[in-house]
């Protein structure tokens, strides 16, 4: 009787194949992206309605995804919420 588990023949998925491949999220560490995912924030839009404090209280988002934040918000003529 063989007692070895059979190996999976599916690829596990890597943070690369849930990365978004065309929105700013896709400029985000999986930590810092799935910190706006959960609340929501997913467009430039939804992301300017917060102050740059409140994103960084969101758990996983460090201050080094701030100036990826910054340029997509300026790509899109949009800014934080002050």
């Amino acid at each position: 009787m063989n007692t070895m588990a059979k190996a999976s023949s599916k690829p596990k998925k890597t943070n690369n194949d849930l990365k978004p491949k065309e929105n700013f999220l896709s400029t985000l560490g999986a930590p810092a992206r799935r910190a706006l995912e959960n609340h929501g924030i997913d467009t430039e839009k939804k992301l300017s309605q917060h102050s740059k404090s409140e994103i960084l209280k969101l758990h996983g988002m460090g201050p080094g995804s701030i100036p990826k934040l910054e340029k997509a918000l300026l790509d899109k003529g949009l800014s934080f919420k002050k």
